[in-house]
C-alpha cells in the first residue's frame, strides 16, 4: 500500500520541523560551548546522520515503494559525493582564516543552516522550471556532461578565498575586525559593531556552497524530479557532510583519485538524464536506465576512485 503518491504540505511541514528541531539541539544542547570535534565523537555523528537517512528511506520504501526509496539513496549519494569536494574548499577557508579548531563546529552548523535554504530554493525553482520547460532536462544534461569534463581536466589550482567577490562586497561596506571573539560573528571594534573574521568564514562557505549546488541540484535531477525526494535528500547529505568534514579533515587531500570519481559521477548522471528523461516530453530518444543500475554505477565509481586513492597514494618529494 502506498500513502506518499500525492505529497501534500503536511509532509513538508513535519520533514523541515524534524531537521529544525535537530539543528536547534545542536545548537542549543550539543555545540552550545565551543570544543574541538574529535575523530570518535564526528564518527559518531556521521552514524547518526547516515542511520537517519537509511531510516528515510525505509519509510519511504514502506510508504511508497521499492522504486522511491532507491531515488532517494541514489540521490543522497550523489549528492554527498558530490559535496566531498565542498570538503576541500572547507579545510582551505578554515587554514586561511586560521580558524581555531574549537570554533569550526559552529561555523559548520550555521553554513548548514544557510545552504538548506538557499538549495531548497534552488530545487523548487529547478522544479517549476522543468514543469514549465520540459526541454529542460536535456540542457541539465548537457550541462552535467560538460561540468564533469571540465572537472576531469581542470588543474588543481584551488580556491582563494581573499579573491572571493562577497568578501570583496562585505568588507566595502560593513567592517571587519582584526581579531576573532570567540564564537561571535558580530563583536564591538573602534566603538561600533563589526563583522569578525569568523562572519567572513561563513560568508566564503556559503558562497561555495551555492556555486557546487550548480552542479549538484541539476545532479539529482538526472535520478527524480520528484521535489519532495530531491530535496529531502540534499538535506541528508548536507547535515552529513558537516561530521563527514571532521572525520576526514587529516585525510581528505591523501584521496588523490576522489576528483576523477566525482567527474566520472557527473558525466553518467548528465548522460542518464540526456538518455532518460524521466516522465517528461518531448522524448527524442530514451534508454531507460533502472534506478538500481544507476544506484550501483554510482556506488562503483566512488568506491573505485578512493579504494584506487588508497592502494595508489600520491608519492612526495623529499627534499
Amino acid at each position: 500500500m502506498h500513502f506518499l503518491r500525492e505529497i501534500t504540505p503536511w509532509h513538508w511541514t513535519g520533514f523541515i520541523l524534524f531537521i529544525l528541531f535537530c539543528l536547534a539541539l545542536d545548537l542549543g544542547i550539543f555545540s552550545r560551548r565551543a570544543h574541538v570535534v574529535h575523530f570518535k565523537e564526528a564518527l559518531a555523528w556521521t552514524g547518526v546522520w547516515f542511520t537517519l537517512a537509511m531510516a528515510f528511506a525505509g519509510v519511504l520504501w514502506w510508504a511508497d515503494g521499492e522504486k522511491s526509496a532507491l531515488e532517494f539513496v541514489t540521490g543522497y549519494l550523489v549528492e554527498l559525493s558530490l559535496s566531498m569536494d565542498n570538503v576541500f574548499v572547507i579545510a582551505l577557508v578554515f587554514a586561511y582564516f586560521r580558524v581555531p579548531p574549537e570554533h569550526r563546529h559552529r561555523v559548520l552548523v550555521w553554513g548548514v543552516v544557510g545552504a538548506l535554504a538557499m538549495r531548497g530554493v534552488m530545487i523548487g525553482a529547478g522544479a517549476a522550471l522543468i514543469q514549465l520547460l520540459n526541454w529542460i532536462l536535456y540542457v541539465f544534461g548537457a550541462f552535467l556532461v560538460f561540468s564533469g569534463v571540465k572537472m576531469l581536466f581542470a588543474g588543481g589550482g584551488g580556491v582563494d578565498p581573499a579573491k572571493n567577490p562577497i568578501v570583496k562586497i562585505v568588507r566595502k561596506f560593513y567592517p571587519v575586525a582584526p581579531e576573532f571573539d570567540g564564537q561571535r560573528f558580530l563583536t564591538k571594534w573602534n566603538g561600533r559593531m563589526a563583522l569578525t573574521p569568523l562572519a567572513l568564514v561563513l560568508v566564503v562557505i556559503e558562497t561555495s556552497d551555492l556555486v557546487f549546488a550548480l552542479d549538484s541540484i541539476p545532479a539529482i535531477f538526472g535520478v527524480t524530479t520528484r521535489p519532495f525526494i530531491v530535496f529531502t535528500s540534499n538535506v541528508f547529505a548536507i547535515l552529513g557532510l558537516r561530521s563527514l568534514y571532521f572525520v576526514l579533515e587529516g585525510a581528505i587531500a591523501g584521496f588523490r583519485f576522489l576528483k576523477h570519481g566525482l567527474s566520472l559521477v557527473l558525466v553518467f548522471i548528465g548522460v542518464k538524464m540526456l538518455l532518460d528523461p524521466h516522465d517528461h516530453e518531448p522524448k527524442w530518444f530514451q534508454v531507460d536506465i533502472p534506478i538500481t543500475i544507476a544506484l550501483a554505477v554510482v556506488a562503483a565509481i566512488l568506491l573505485g576512485s578512493i579504494g584506487l586513492s588508497m592502494v595508489l597514494p600520491e608519492r612526495r618529494n623529499k627534499t
